[in-house]
């Protein structure tokens, strides 16, 4: 399996990170801090980097100012939203309503668009996944 690599952006000059391998250590710890040192957490409402991608499961870690908005997250496939730190409100478009916190887990299986607000700073660990049915 070749190794898969994220290149390094003007906006994250040092950002180049293997995101595929046959084994990916991901530091939720060192990451976090990352993405609240960089001028995007500072400028906006929210920062996120991918922490693993390959065909069929992407995995993105996100740091959101409390009122920061996720507006009509949509996934094929399932969503997992773990609370990292913080707490989120998740609506979904058939009007349910979650509410979470640091350590609690969602699993949302169908293909719904939802909405996600950091309801204080919170850092969110979204994965999605393609089912073997799709």
């Amino acid at each position: 399996m070749p190794v898969k690599n994220n290149d390094a952006t003007i906006n994250r000059p040092e950002g180049s990170r293997v995101i595929d391998a046959p084994a990916v250590l991901i530091d939720l710890q060192k990451y976090i801090g990352q993405l609240k040192e960089e001028a995007a957490w500072e400028k906006n409402d929210r920062n996120g980097i991918t922490v693993f991608k390959t065909p069929g499961h992407t995995m993105v870690l996100s740091a959101m100012h409390a009122g920061a908005t996720m507006e009509d997250v949509e996934v094929e496939g399932m969503l997992i939203l773990q609370v990292v730190e913080g707490a989120v409100t998740l609506a979904t478009e058939d009007d349910n309503t979650v509410e979470l916190r640091a350590q609690q887990i969602l699993v949302l299986t169908q293909q719904l668009k939802q909405n996600i607000t950091a309801t204080t700073d919170s850092v969110l660990l979204l994965s999605s996944i393609l089912r073997a049915d799709q």
